[in-house]
């Protein structure tokens, strides 16, 4: 259904640090990384959508969040819902909902959520029953 999600970057440099360090709990890889650019990308086949990437604005701004946006990654178990979490808190991201189940999204609804290093929202959910 995506081809990709991108999330703005004001420090380039660090996101790139905390996204190597909690995308791999998903088997995500990072495909192409560039300073010069301000861009990184990651997933689970270089060859196939989706990617997701980080850059510094084309247009020379300063990123910036949205209100009421959230960027989810599918955990094929808890654990890795569990890990995901963890690695974002170790690499600074601040706590937005710990692990848990979330029954009010349905009774499988085991996800977390934390805020990136420049803001941005990231959710990491399991649907499956475990």
């Amino acid at each position: 259904m995506f081809s990709h999600v991108t999330v703005g970057t004001n420090d380039y440099a660090a996101a790139k640090a905390f996204y190597d360090a909690i995308l791999p709990a998903l088997g995500l890889q990072c495909i192409h990384a560039s300073a010069e650019e301000g861009a990184a990308g990651w997933a689970v086949d270089p060859d196939r959508a989706p990617h997701f990437w980080i850059l510094r604005p084309f247009d020379g701004g300063t990123a910036s969040i949205g209100n009421g946006i959230t960027v989810a990654f599918e955990a094929k178990r808890r654990a890795e819902v569990d890990a995901f979490h963890a690695a974002g808190l170790a690499a600074g991201g601040k706590d937005e909902g710990a692990p848990g189940l979330r029954p009010h999204y349905h009774p499988d609804y085991y996800g977390a959520y934390l805020r990136d290093l420049d803001g941005n929202k990231l959710c990491i959910v399991c649907h499956r029953p475990e």
